[in-house]
């Protein structure tokens, strides 16, 4: 379980039901949970860059491709890494959610049971 001094940040959306599960799954578990409303307050490029290599992924791998937004605006164009992480820092409707951040590890929440690996780890 998650101690009170190494708290999970949670990046929640809460129009989305698979933030809202994943988010009740940490509550349930009893976990310490900083949660970070990332469309009102999105994350940085360098938080991005963290981010990313936390959870081991491309910026593409955690971009939303089936949002209307990047169907619309962003299917089929080229970007480099920076770029793309520009677009998500601009458009953070684009990041995957949920995302739960405890200490060096990060995780995606699909499916929502995915944040309680987070608890398990050492």
């Amino acid at each position: 379980m998650a101690k009170k001094n190494n708290p999970i940040s949670f990046f929640h959306n809460p129009r989305c039901r698979k933030s809202r599960e994943a988010l009740q799954l940490l509550e349930d578990a009893g976990a310490s949970i900083l949660i970070r409303y990332y469309l009102e307050d999105p994350p940085t490029s360098n938080e991005l860059i963290a981010l990313l290599a936390r959870l081991n992924l491309s910026p593409m791998d955690l971009i939303r491709k089936e949002e209307a937004l990047f169907k619309e605006q962003f299917r089929g164009q080229e970007h480099t890494d920076a770029e793309w992480i520009q677009i998500m820092v601009d458009h953070p409707k684009l990041i995957q959610r949920p995302i739960a951040i405890m200490g060096e590890r990060a995780v995606v929440g699909r499916p929502p049971e995915q944040v309680l690996t987070l608890l398990r780890a050492k």
